[in-house]
């Protein structure tokens, strides 16, 4: 009866959401909104941050999972040059992939807001948690988009690249999160979505990733922080107007 309902709810879904595709229903897991309310220290976020967002007066708001919540630790610095001055707001969840995002869009997260820019990275959980193909990973993506774009349509959305990570280019989590990449940058229209991959910034020559820019070949240091908020200031200016 679980896999049969399962199976219908992916249906449902693909049925519904133009421009959304996965090859089979455990694809599918990627586009059906799912919320981690069982996990504590989620489920207070979830709520702090609901309310931080009800206030209102952000005039940019970026969506991800815990590259994004960096922000609020490591990236604090550089947070306070690149993006505070901007009325930024943050809305990262450690360990989210793209069906919790869509949970939290569906369940009120950016309701009300105006925002002029809307930034958005996530899927590399998908890869690292469940091994995602690219093209589900894509299609988690395609539908965040489609949420922003109905929530808050007078936004711009910056769809960056999600960033590399492994040690080399042949790792297969980096290969796998390139390959979701080379499908997210067909979604730019120049008009709403605009896309950016600003990964090279962090590798060497040779397509190598050190751990002085991220220790765990992962997650950014303070420095890298600093890189990725000035990497943002050219399309939010040139692409978004901001």
């Amino acid at each position: 009866m679980r896999i049969f309902r399962f199976l219908f709810l992916a249906a449902s879904v693909m049925a519904f959401a133009p421009g959304i595709h996965a090859k089979s229903a455990q694809d599918s897991l990627a586009i059906l909104p799912q919320d981690r309310l069982g996990e504590a220290w989620w489920q207070k976020r979830w709520t702090e941050k609901k309310a931080l967002a009800a206030r209102g007066g952000w005039e940019v708001v970026l969506i991800g999972d815990s590259i994004t919540q960096g922000w609020e630790a490591k990236g604090k610095a550089a947070w306070a040059k690149y993006l505070e001055p901007r009325k930024a707001l943050a809305l990262g969840y450690g360990g989210d992939r793209t069906e919790h995002v869509l949970w939290r869009l569906d369940n009120g997260e950016i309701d009300g807001l105006r925002p002029k820019a809307v930034v958005i990275m996530v899927g590399t959980n998908n890869t690292g948690h469940r091994k995602d193909p690219p093209d589900a990973i894509a299609a988690g993506v395609r539908a965040i988009l489609d949420r922003v774009r109905k929530k808050a349509p007078e936004a711009k959305i910056l769809l960056l690249a999600i960033f590399p990570r492994g040690a080399n280019r042949e790792d297969p989590l980096r290969v796998n999160n390139d390959a979701a990449n080379q499908i997210l940058k067909t979604f730019e229209d120049g008009r709403y979505v605009f896309f950016a991959d600003i990964g090279e910034r962090f590798l060497g020559p040779d397509g190598s990733l050190s751990k002085e820019v991220m220790p765990d070949l992962l997650h950014l240091n303070e420095a890298s922080y600093d890189v990725w908020g000035a990497e943002l200031e050219r399309p939010l200016k040139e692409k978004l107007g901001l």
